[in-house]
């Protein structure tokens, strides 16, 4: 009977060790690295056929790598309905550059810089 009762809270403890790991990976930690420098302009991509409806086109942005700037090409997204997506963007703090990630925004909401919107209107264009 002991050894019943240790396996059963053994395997309470692992399913509890497995919880607690899968809530922490939801977590997300962002260190902001000022980069002196401002970013290169823009670089305009022609959004190719999306691949199936109810795609959005997630337009390309310069992100940070070692010590200078790259292309990270646009792609697409599965739409959200009442969402639109905030691209990635450099906002300037000082005389400091900020990389604020791209992230699905409700309709109506955020900072009013959204692109893609999420019901796969406009053949994922994101421009409708």
């Amino acid at each position: 009977m002991k050894l019943k009762n240790r396996l059963i809270a053994a395997t309470v403890l692992v399913g509890a060790a497995a919880a607690a790991t899968a809530a922490r990976a939801d977590v997300g930690v962002s260190i902001g690295i000022g980069i002196p420098l401002p970013p290169p302009a823009v670089i305009y991509e022609a959004p190719p056929p999306p691949p199936a409806y109810g795609y959005v086109w997630i337009p390309g942005y310069w992100g940070w790598h070692g010590d200078n700037y790259v292309w990270i090409r646009g792609r697409y997204a599965y739409g959200r309905p009442g969402y639109v997506w905030a691209p990635d963007r450099w906002d300037r703090r000082g005389d400091r550059y900020y990389h604020v990630s791209g992230n699905w925004q409700r309709e109506g909401h955020g900072n009013g810089r959204g692109h893609g919107k999420g019901h796969g209107k406009g053949h994922g264009k994101g421009r409708d």
